[in-house]
């Protein structure tokens, strides 16, 4: 009988054990889920495959021609321009709000030979002045086979690239700060045209990081004495207004090329 009740007893405590383990873990698993939950809904989502609310042209009110949604992705629907053709096109932003500082994350995708680019701090109504002039650029760009379609020789030659001229330079390449930063290629894994990478940008006043595909590839320090030492000695140094601004809009460059975008959106710092 003792020895009954004793096994009672201990089928009892181990029961209680049980439960109290389960007990545990379910409360793990709510906090985890709250910080999700906290984590989701500190994101703003730019575009959602759904709508283009709050996307409009440049210095304009609507979108412009060829932007427009397909397969759940922010397109631009249009035939590959050759670059010596090139002359400006419809760039577009989000115009509902400005950011300061953000973490901002993509994903996108090229076709063969394509060209395009991410835009912040980018500020309207400046005479004579496209967004290129007046905000820092997240590049993307076809690095494989753009030189083979595009001729740059005349381009590279004019910011005194003399060294293959025919060549992109490292700061004319994917997720470089164009003209200003180059990416490091040994930390580069860019997927080859016609699939999906990620992006993203987290600029603060101490530190600006380009990421490509889950990896950091750049880090720069804005507004410092090598930013201005840069800034000031190449391509922008006629450019008044270049990287000057600490708020402004997100933009998407059309460079002559399709480009898709999806899952676009921000996280205020």
């Amino acid at each position: 009988m003792k020895k009954t009740i004793a096994l009672f007893v201990f089928a009892l405590a181990m029961t209680s054990c049980k439960m109290n383990q389960k007990s545990d873990a379910e409360k793990v698993t709510d906090s985890e889920k709250s910080t999700a939950t906290t984590d989701a809904e500190e994101w703003i989502y730019l575009f959602d495959g759904t709508s283009t609310e709050g996307w409009r042209a440049y210095n304009g009110d609507a979108l412009p021609p060829g932007w427009t949604i397909k397969d759940s992705t922010l397109t631009f629907d249009t035939e590959l321009g050759m670059e010596q053709d090139y002359t400006g096109g419809t760039d577009i932003i989000y115009g509902a709000e400005e950011f300061d500082n953000f973490e901002l994350y993509l994903e996108w995708k090229l076709p063969k030979g394509g060209n395009s680019g991410i835009f912040y701090h980018l500020k309207e109504n400046m005479p004579n002045e496209g967004p290129a002039t007046i905000s820092p650029e997240y590049q993307l760009i076809d690095d494989e086979n753009y030189a083979s379609i595009h001729d740059l020789t005349e381009y590279n030659l004019s910011l005194g690239n003399t060294e293959n001229p025919e060549k992109l330079q490292p700061l004319q390449q994917t997720a470089s700060d164009y003209a200003m930063h180059a990416a490091d290629p040994s930390k580069k894994v860019l997927n080859p045209v016609g699939e999906w990478n990620t992006t993203k940008i987290v600029f603060t006043p101490e530190k600006v990081e380009h990421w490509l595909n889950g990896q950091k590839v750049l880090s720069f320090v804005p507004w410092s004495d090598d930013w201005y030492e840069r800034k000031n000695s190449g391509k922008w140094k006629d450019a008044e207004n270049y990287g000057r601004f600490k708020t402004g809009y997100i933009g998407l460059q059309d460079h002559s090329s399709p480009i898709w975008f999806k899952n676009i959106k921000i996280k205020k710092l």
